[in-house]
């Protein structure tokens, strides 16, 4: 189950890119979250060299041993970065971790087959990674001024919140971003199929992180007593009411404004006491945005005891919260209160909600890049269910966007493959993602 590719002739951005991908694919950046995984040292020297072989001078900067992040500047246009400020382009060198027996091929192989590249982070998010150097190294190798100041930035740790990576540039090193005042990264721009009509999702919102622990309190003792202060049985009592709860539909101006072109694309009304119609015509990308539609509490581990005959004195659990924008504070006092009595509820990291305008003048470039390469699809503004490294960049007063353009066949589960297995993006889209993006970079 293999093909190969050589680098193109001419090494242009877009016929390079696949290699640049691959090569990034076959380095292992797991991130396990506890600083055990092997870092992102290496494939961030990879990207010094890449971008040193044609004459730019990035900054390397570790924080945390091994979690490396890149960082460069290209000069634009004075008058440009006067008027809108500069534009930061950036993705994240990390992925999450993969076993190897639950895929059709190793996961850092970067096979190429069935018209695909293969392997953990091919579309989260070393594919952006590629397409942004290919874009860097051709403007670098041709000598041509953006019409303002890019500032592009490869980063650590993106995968456990940023904090040993964008979080930690933003504290420690914020000149580097001096002047930003847009930015665009990974989940967004990608094309799902709305009833045989082509559609760009771009994001312009995305959703509030919460990662919480509960932590019950009960009385230790012998297992064989009547328990009737059990740590164990209350902290499951909490999991099942937060993990049951039903949590109320709502509609922010960015779902509102998707589902609405949604609906003029099939002409099925928009029903908000009942979307599913709409959402059924999403197929796998269904998922992804009936997440959007409110809070959601998922509790994902449990922790309790060290002993059959032992009855402990407390038991954790931890607990993926995600709340829509201007909706944290409802979701954590909704929280703690189905928690109930004697369960302290903890926030292990919690990071802001995004909303940022679809009618922008950045967006209408992103919009126009797309048409020339894809005149007869549509653009429609979408909220991510999960959180980027927008969140971190947000501190320094900087609106992020996501816009990672792919054209992808309309069977594909793309949004199926976020940390899934057999990750893969096609070859052809990153080559069409390459163009769209000289395109954006060329009139941004």
């Amino acid at each position: 189950m293999s093909e190969d590719t050589g680098a193109a002739a001419g090494g242009t951005a877009e016929r390079e890119v696949v290699d640049i991908c691959r090569d990034l694919l076959r380095i292992d950046t797991s991130n396990y979250g506890d600083g055990s995984g092997p870092g992102e040292r290496v494939a961030g020297e990879h990207v010094m060299g890449l971008l040193h072989e044609v004459g730019l001078q990035p900054e390397y900067l570790e924080g945390f041993d091994r979690r490396g992040n890149v960082v460069v500047r290209i000069p634009g246009d004075e008058r440009g970065t006067a008027e809108r400020g500069a534009l930061l382009l950036h993705g994240h060198l990390d992925v999450v971790p993969a076993q190897a027996s639950d895929w059709k091929v190793d996961p850092f192989s970067g096979e190429i087959a069935d018209g695909c590249l293969w392997g953990r982070g091919a579309v989260d998010m070393k594919d952006m990674d590629a397409m942004l150097l290919a874009v860097a190294r051709d403007l670098a190798r041709t000598g041509t001024r953006p019409p303002r100041d890019l500032v592009f930035a490869f980063m650590a740790d993106e995968e456990a919140g940023g904090v040993q990576g964008a979080s930690w540039l933003v504290d420690e090193r914020p000149d580097l971003f001096e002047g930003v005042t847009e930015a665009v990264s990974e989940v967004g721009g990608f094309s799902v199929d709305i009833d045989g009509q082509r559609a760009y999702l771009l994001q312009t919102a995305e959703k509030g992180i919460a990662w919480l622990r509960l932590v019950a309190h009960g009385r230790a003792g012998h297992g064989s007593q009547v328990g009737t202060d059990n740590a164990v049985t209350r902290l499951c009592a909490a999991v099942a009411r937060i993990g049951a709860y039903g949590w109320p539909l709502e509609y922010t101006a960015t779902v509102r404004q998707f589902l609405e072109g949604v609906s003029e694309i099939t002409g099925i009304a928009f029903d908000e006491t009942d979307p599913s119609l709409l959402l059924a015509k999403l197929g796998t990308t269904a998922r992804w945005v009936g997440a959007t539609l409110q809070n959601t509490s998922n509790p994902t581990a449990l922790d309790a005891g060290y002993k059959h005959n032992v009855i402990p004195g407390t038991a954790t659990a931890l607990i993926d919260t995600r709340f829509l924008p201007g909706r944290q504070e409802e979701l954590l006092s909704t929280i703690r209160e189905l928690a109930g009595e004697r369960v302290d509820v903890e926030e292990v990291h919690v990071d802001r909600a995004l909303e940022t305008e679809f009618g922008a003048p950045l967006v209408d470039r992103m919009k126009n890049a797309l048409a020339a390469e894809d005149p007869d699809a549509v653009v429609l503004p979408y909220c991510l269910a999960g959180g980027t490294d927008n969140k971190s960049f947000a501190r320094l007063g900087i609106r992020g966007y996501g816009f990672a353009p792919l054209r992808l066949p309309a069977g594909l589960d793309f949004a199926g493959m976020f940390h899934g297995i057999d990750e893969r993006v096609p070859v052809d889209a990153l080559e069409f993602g390459v163009r769209v993006l000289q395109r954006f970079v060329a009139d941004c």
